[in-house]
């Protein structure tokens, strides 16, 4: 029985050092376009489409247990999701030409129903009914569940909205395509019928009733509002805003728009007051207990509880990364559409900075100051970790790149080539290079070196004054990074290696790849890719490994860092990724009780094909190196090259790239080195 539960204990172990090994995305930083907004019960579901300006693509539908503070993605999750709507416990969701998805259990699994290929862009319940607006198709109407639909007589025109009001199901229609004027149509009979009503002469995008009163949002002008069904309309006093989502909240009403946020009024639209939420485009509300909630265009899921006055970002991890950097124990991130956040926990949570209106392409810094990089606006300068920006002089340019040299910071920019200062952005110089579109920057001493758009690699050994083209002449570099003496180039197809200061570059065996960023660490290099993910080298390029364990499809990496024992990976539209350095180069602590002395086992498997593992045991803290060897004594990898606490620790080594035979490994640390044989065959 004892022996039993000790194997039992360890297996728990070895299942949570498992659970560990792979990629986790870092909470609180927002992003993305909420097209769709509905609750269930305590949970809140959020469809999502394309922010990223290719197609119509999207993430299907998120779920939150917990108001908001973290999110899962459901089964729904490779659909532009445009509506939802909630029947009993069945959530349905309006897809872009997917039609009308349900879900009878909160997302787990999703089953598309027989409206199977339409645009769907609304969604409303009527007693057991749901009805579904489409585009270009009219309304269509399920009486069970979705198992079948019939077009109702309103089957020629682009439906945005639905509501209901008592027996009377109403519909806004939000183009000119097909028979008949736009506005609102009515019907009293589940669709058999439909008539036009007064506010025949607008574009519809929202419905919304309030007691016996509906209220017509619609594109550029404002809000409207019926107290008898539909045969009357006012104009509110919103009246020239492009109203794209409506909600109720007791006896208040908001309105959300295009580019001006969310609007409130407390008496059925006499008057509107815009809340805090005022420079976004809004596209859907909801109200669940006293709270209202509001999906953004490419900012995600916002919380107001207090009726507007003040309005907090608490969702969906989908936002664009374009750099990231660290100053101390903080860590800095660059959002496309969101500006500059800071995380003090390693990316458990994110505080959104006073550089929140930029488009912002870089990051660098210098002692205790940030540089923020912008498009058309030049630099900006926070000396108090983001509290407060001040542009700097340079403040006209499209800044692509930043790096730092010594006292020197440098900026590359778009077509202006590299700009220098010396003192701290208080002035800049353009160098001799000003031509040319800089991609990337990076220093190896006193040598500064330029990736550029088309036509590769220069270097400078005098801060500028002067540029010479290296070897790498004809690619798009896009990242540069340093380790030891060797420069690291990744292009659009592969990473290539320079030993000699660019004077020849040898193309690495990552050769099919575009590689949008690199770091290094020691001698290890990771190369962040646009369609792969992440891989590593222990070898200087010899041999690439791929690190995408964990990841929520492989995305797009566009940035990435290497900071407090974690490796941070930044995303196209998935945010911020961590994971353990230690952990993905191969190292686990196993025991962190100290052991009597130094040793190294046996590799287990042995022979092996292709994974190994080697245990060794530190009885104090140390600078630890574990090499291997082949049969020649060359060496061909590094497992481990830092400092390691005093513990006992597992290292994996990867053999799928090498031939069958004879290959050694050595530990060497503080006062101890021992070598043993290990043997692949395949």
């Amino acid at each position: 029985m004892k022996k039993t539960i000790i194997l039992f204990s360890l297996l728990l172990v070895l299942v949570s050092i498992e659970a560990n090994a792979q990629w986790i995305q870092c909470d609180g930083i927002y992003g993305g376009d909420v097209h769709s907004l509905a609750i269930l019960g305590n949970n809140i579901f959020a469809g999502t489409g394309s922010n990223s300006f290719v197609g119509m693509e999207g993430n299907g539908v998120f779920v939150s247990t917990n108001n908001g503070t973290s999110w899962t993605q459901t089964a729904l999750n490779n659909q532009y999701v445009c509506t939802l709507a909630i029947l009993g416990n069945n959530i349905f969701a309006g897809t872009y030409y997917a039609g009308v998805y349900l879900s009878t259990n909160n997302g787990t699994s999703w089953t598309q129903t027989a409206l199977n290929n339409k645009y769907v862009l609304s969604l409303a319940i009527l007693g057991n009914n749901i009805f579904a607006g489409t585009d270009q198709y009219g309304v269509y109407l399920s009486t069970n569940n979705g198992t079948s639909w019939i077009q109702t007589a309103l089957n020629s025109i682009t439906v945005h909205s639905l509501a209901s009001l008592g027996n009377n199901i109403f519909a806004g229609r939000s183009s000119s395509y097909g028979v008949g004027s736009y506005g609102v149509y009515l019907s009293t009979n589940n669709g058999s019928s439909w008539t036009q009503s007064g506010l025949n002469n607008q574009y519809v995008y929202s419905l919304v009733t309030l007691g016996n009163n509906i209220f017509a949002g619609t594109g550029s002008n404002g809000v409207y509002l019926s107290t008898n069904n539909g045969t009357n309309w006012t104009q509110t006093a919103l009246n020239n805003k492009f109203v794209y989502s409506l909600v109720t909240l007791g006896n208040n009403i908001f309105a959300g728009t295009e580019s001006n946020g969310i609007y409130l009024s407390t008496n059925n639209g006499t008057s509107w007051t815009q809340t805090a939420l005022n420079n976004k485009f809004v596209y859907s509300l909801a109200s669940f207990g006293n709270n209202i909630l509001a999906g953004a265009d490419e900012y995600g899921v916002y919380l107001s509880t207090n009726n507007g006055t003040s309005w907090s970002q608490i969702g969906l991890n989908n936002q664009y990364i374009t750099s990231l950097a660290t100053l101390g124990n903080n860590i800095f991130a660059v959002t496309y559409y969101g500006g500059v956040y800071l995380s003090t926990n390693n990316g458990t949570s994110w505080t959104q900075t006073g550089l929140n209106n930029q488009v912002i392409y870089s990051l660098a810094v210098l002692a205790n100051n940030i540089f923020a990089g912008t498009t058309v606006s030049g630099i900006y300068l926070s000396t108090n970790n983001g509290t407060n920006w001040t542009q700097t002089a340079l403040n006209n340019q499209y800044v692509y790149s930043l790096a730092v040299s010594g006292n020197n910071i440098f900026a590359g920019t778009d077509y202006y080539g590299v700009y220098l200062s010396t003192n701290n952005g208080t002035n800049w110089t353009q160098t001799a290079l000003n031509n040319k579109f800089i991609l990337s920057l990076t220093s190896l001493g006193n040598i500064i070196f330029a990736g550029t758009a088309f036509d590769g690699v220069y270097f400078s050994t005098n801060n500028g004054t002067s540029w010479t083209q290296t070897a790498l002449n004809n690619q798009n570099v896009y990242s540069l990074a340093v380790s030891g003496n060797n420069i690291f180039a990744g292009t659009d197809n592969c990473v290539y290696l320079s030993t000699n200061n660019g004077t020849n570059w040898t193309q690495t065996v990552l050769n099919n790849k575009s590689v949008s960023s690199l770091a290094t660490i020691g001698n290890n290099i990771f190369a962040g890719t646009s369609d792969s993910g992440v891989y590593l080298s222990t070898n200087n390029g010899t041999n690439w490994l791929n690190k995408n364990q964990g990841f929520n499809g492989i995305p797009s990496v566009e940035v990435i860092l290497i900071t407090n024992n974690y490796i941070f990976a930044g995303t196209l539209d998935n945010s911020v990724w961590r994971r353990s350095y230690s952990e993905i180069i191969g190292v686990r602590n196993l025991n962190t009780e100290i052991p009597w002395g130094f040793s190294i086992s046996q590799n287990y498997p042995n022979p092996f094909n292709p994974e190994t593992k080697i245990q060794y045991e530190l009885p104090k803290s140390g600078f630890v190196k574990l090499i291997i060897f082949d049969a020649l004594g060359r060496e061909i990898e590094t497992l481990v090259n830092e400092k390691l606490s005093a513990g006992t620790y597992e290292s994996t080594f990867n053999a799928s790239q090498y031939p069958s035979g004879v290959y050694f490994y050595k530990l060497t640390t503080d006062g101890f080195s021992e070598t043993k044989k290990m043997l692949l065959v395949k």
